[in-house]
């Protein structure tokens, strides 16, 4: 594998801007600075394929294209561009990347344990949209008691408006968010209020619009397709600087923009059967730029793989990465909450799935998947709580519901506050999306800003095609349509009225308690006992803690249930009852302290917290 290819444009500390591009199989290259002045370059090429050309008096903002094979009408932007100021189809643009001071020097990390996540997406978070406009919501974000930002994918995508998953420049911060000082800003602005931040990031597919790299050179690879088209090359002819490409991509946002760990987007359509994944490698890339800088650096994955590989040391033949998602936890949680059972969520739906994924991190560690009609997993459960992170909600969760309906719609306000305290006392590193934390009502639709009408009705057919395969029912909403959009953003003032001022106070209660009680340390397998009452639709669950015990009880019936306590030596003191009137319920009539076996009975959807110490 190379060093850093330095691709892109970079401003040196003599005046001289060198450009380096990568196109092993092109015949010429040559590079077209169209802005302040217009000046074409011949580019040298080296063995591996690199073209490179130095030219003086290039200052940060100057336009540039590339012309490939000497063809006029192929003038392209650099696949490894920092910045598009005209979108997707304009020419890349020079950024100075050492020119923002930071004020973040006394920032080291939190350790991973304490993150309590909140996922944003940029440009529905605030009326704006904008990196800076988000910057003014971080004071009520550290009120609330989160500890790290998750920003969605912010590489520059097509027009104005998109999840971010649609990706096409890896490296360039999206124009209309407010370009990579923008992103500087907010992330200095987390850190100065004790925040940490995770970017999330794309390495399986580029987005359908604008994608360039293919013109240089084998990026994608017709061996392996994904939902969302070509997978990007990892183990094909070439791919040894595709993979740097990527592996340099994440060093990237991790150095020059002080980002503090990456969510990696569905890396199970990451197709590398080469003998080093590229996960592994990019884990001790990551690992060593840690080092490097002083501070822990961390790597999440989205996966739907249950591979427990994916978080095992690499002396143990796995990957290395920090931590990854549940969705086993989500699903398990979400079928009991809502009583959803379409799609992949069949293979929930009991208290025994909710106890199991609490006990033994995933649902399926093995077992036989109606939904998938085959065994799926393998086990987990002597990894820690700390590598794994689950939610009641999230943007995939939500975007692919029937209406794109949080479950503020298709819960009860009893219902959303027992999912909230099954999260968020969870012994897992909890994930809140935003909005969330106050009921927030608006949809959040997939939305798109692409200019190819062909290619929209295309995602829309598409789109419609998976709502049917995994509803069997609905329509997708016009995702091309701004009004999609405009619905998606954030109604911040529904914090200060009626139940939504209430939910907001009860998470807030739920996160303290979290700090106070340490329950995000990392525990064991063996530190947790939970038992599912399938009768009574009751879940509970016991916790061996440092300095005593924690014990949970989840009614996800409409109806009271009893249940049997058996007090430790010390007895059970109350800590929350989410039936209490102060947090908007019917009224708790649960005793404040339990010191001999007895029954209690909990009320209809509610959450009870105990600790005995």
């Amino acid at each position: 594998m190379t060093a850093n290819t330095n691709l892109g444009a970079f401003l040196q500390s003599d005046g001289q801007c060198q450009f380096t591009v990568w196109g092993p199989e092109l015949d010429s290259v040559e590079l077209r600075l169209v802005s302040p002045q217009a000046v074409a370059v011949p580019m040298e090429r080296d063995q591996r394929g690199y073209w490179t050309a130095t030219l003086g008096e290039v200052t940060a903002g100057a336009h540039y294209w590339y012309c490939i094979n000497g063809d006029e009408s192929a003038l392209r932007p650099d696949p490894a561009s920092f910045y598009q100021p005209k979108g997707v189809h304009g020419p890349s643009a020079v950024v100075d990347l050492s020119r923002y001071e930071w004020g973040d020097a006394a920032w080291l990390n939190i350790p991973w344990a304490d993150y309590v996540i909140y996922e944003l997406h940029i440009g529905t978070f605030t009326a704006a949209g904008t990196f800076e406009a988000a910057i003014a919501r971080l004071p009520d974000l550290v009120d609330l008691g989160i500890t790290a930002v998750e920003i969605m994918p912010v590489a520059q995508f097509p027009g104005d408006r998109n999840w971010g998953y649609d990706g096409v420049f890896p490296y360039a911060t999206q124009n209309s968010y407010g370009g990579p000082d923008g992103l500087k800003r907010l992330v200095d602005a987390c850190h100065q209020q004790g925040l940490a931040v995770i970017l999330d990031v794309v390495y399986n597919h580029f987005g359908p619009e604008g994608n360039y790299s293919g013109c240089f050179g084998p990026y994608t690879t017709e061996k392996y397709s994904t939902p969302w088209g070509g997978a990007i090359n990892f183990d094909d002819a070439w791919s040894d600087d595709v993979r740097q490409y990527c592996i340099d991509n994440a060093l990237y946002w991790l150095r020059e923009f002080h980002i503090d760990g990456l969510r990696l987007d569905a890396i199970h359509a990451i197709y590398d059967f080469g003998a080093k994944h590229l996960l592994a490698e990019l884990a001790e890339a990551v690992s060593a730029l840690g080092q490097q800088l002083g501070k822990p650096l961390y790597l999440a994955a989205e996966s739907d793989l249950n591979d427990s590989r994916i978080l095992r040391p690499a002396d143990q033949g796995g990957y290395g990465l920090t931590a990854q998602w549940s969705d086993d936890f989500h699903h398990a949680l979400h079928s009991l909450v809502t009583g959803e059972d379409y799609g992949y969520y069949e293979d929930f739906g009991t208290c025994e799935a909710l106890a199991r994924s609490f006990g033994d991190r995933f649902v399926y560690s093995g077992q036989y998947s109606p939904f998938r009609r085959r065994s799926h997993g393998n086990s987990a459960s002597d990894l820690p709580s700390s590598q794994f992170i689950v939610c009641a909600q999230n943007h995939d969760q939500v975007g692919n519901a029937t209406g794109g309906d949080r479950t503020t719609k298709t819960a009860s306000f009893e219902a959303l506050k027992l999912a909230a305290g099954a999260v968020l006392t969870s012994p897992y590193i909890p994930l809140i999306f935003m909005g969330e934390e106050y009921g927030e009502t608006a949809p959040f639709n997939y939305f798109i800003d692409h200019s190819d009408p062909e290619l929209i009705q295309a995602i829309y057919e598409g789109r419609k095609r998976e709502f049917k395969a995994a509803h069997g029912f609905g329509e997708p909403a016009p995702a091309h349509e701004v009004a999609t959009f405009n619905a998606a953003k954030l109604s911040w003032d529904l914090r200060h009225q009626g139940q939504h001022k209430t939910l907001w106070h009860y998470y807030q209660r739920l996160l303290k308690l979290r700090r106070q009680l340490q329950l995000g340390m990392p525990s064991t397998s063996q530190d947790i006992y939970a038992s599912a009452d399938e009768e009574h639709r009751v879940v509970c669950y016991k916790r061996t803690l440092p300095d005593g015990a924690l014990w949970c009880g989840m009614n996800f019936s409409t109806s009271a249930s009893p249940v049997d306590f058996s007090p430790p030596v010390k007895p059970w003191v109350l800590q929350l009852d989410s039936a209490h009137a102060a947090w908007g319920g019917p009224g708790s009539s649960l005793p404040k302290t339990i010191a001999d076996p007895q029954s209690v009975t909990l009320a209809p959807q509610s959450f009870v917290l105990y600790l005995a110490t």
